[in-house]
């Protein structure tokens, strides 16, 4: 052991509260002390409350919306820590925002996942936590240790609980037809893609169905729903295709824009998410979606990382 318990502490920003709570309720520690405002105009403003001198220092902090919000209270507490002569920083990042901007896809674009991974770095940030990333080659954008976990156990206990016979897994596009293909081969089910082609960023237009979906209940994965447009119109086209029942599991509930509204006007039965970003008011308010908490899938994480063994049997 890497020392007494009480050498790692558990901070939060304003981004997901909730969740930093269940992390600490399941390591039984306290959550430690910090303000986190704001001065008369708008700019981020922070106080860490205790002190943090050589100990291991655990930051979770979502950067869901409002994006640049949350981004800037990680790294102006990453900063305070590193100030403040902590051991080691770990930023907890359960939803990595920009994820999505992993690559140029156009001429004069930023790599918006590489300036994030620079900006956490040069904060002062030793390691990253982190779940889900949209693109896993993120990984290779920083020049620290990266843990990239998967909330596929949760999801994969849902599913068996939920769901017994006649599965089929549908990945919403060939992108997550590798992840589409690793739970049907954990459930026994049969696999399907939809062909989707984008015709513009937050503008999905599905395609055809690849593979046999007629009679048979479908559960659409992805990592993320955001607008819903990919969600729904793969419903649509699953629908079309004979399916008996229509869910979906998402590790990461965006919800921006008209999401809600389609889903509550689209052929899904349920969206099922995690915790890893709050629920808005309207997303609560939905009865077609049911969170599933990750935290101890993170605690997890976060005490075998200070105590130093191996997270290896958490990637499932």
């Amino acid at each position: 052991m890497a020392g007494k318990m009480e050498d790692f502490i558990i901070f939060t920003g304003n981004s997901n509260p909730s969740l930093a709570k269940k992390i600490c309720d399941y390591l039984n520690v306290p959550l430690g002390r910090a303000k986190v405002g704001r001065f008369s105009d708008g700019e981020i403003r922070i106080e860490v409350d205790e002190n943090v001198r050589s100990k291991d220092v655990f930051l979770v902090q979502s950067t869901c919306s409002p994006v640049n919000d949350n981004l800037v209270e990680l790294l102006l507490m990453i900063d305070a820590f590193k100030r403040s002569s902590a051991s080691r920083i770990t930023a907890v990042i359960p939803y990595y925002g920009y994820a999505r901007q992993d690559k140029k896809v156009a001429p004069r674009v930023p790599i918006g996942a590489k300036l994030v991974a620079d900006l956490l770095t040069v904060a002062g940030a030793n390691r990253i936590i982190t779940m889900d990333l949209h693109a896993v080659q993120i990984q290779g954008f920083f020049n620290i240790p990266v843990d990239n976990l998967f909330a596929a156990p949760v999801t994969l206990d849902y599913i068996k609980a939920n769901f017994k016979n006649n599965l089929v897994i549908v990945s919403p596009d060939a992108g997550g037809a590798e992840r589409a293909r690793a739970f049907a081969k954990r459930l026994n089910a049969d696999l399907a893609v939809i062909d989707k082609r984008r015709e513009a960023p937050n503008k999905a237009k599905a395609m055809a169905v690849i593979g046999d979906v007629a009679e048979k209940t479908a559960i659409i994965l992805d990592d993320m729903v955001d607008t819903s447009g990919t969600l729904t119109e793969a419903a649509d086209a699953i629908a079309k295709n004979g399916a008996k029942e229509i869910h979906a599991c998402c590790s990461h509930p965006v919800l921006s824009g008209p999401a809600i509204d389609r889903i509550m006007k689209s052929t899904l039965k349920s969206v099922v998410v995690t915790d890893t970003i709050p629920l808005n008011s309207k997303a609560k308010a939905c009865n077609k979606i049911k969170v599933l908490s990750i935290a101890q899938l993170v605690g997890e994480a976060i005490i075998r990382s200070y105590k130093g063994d191996s997270v290896n049997s958490l990637f499932v």
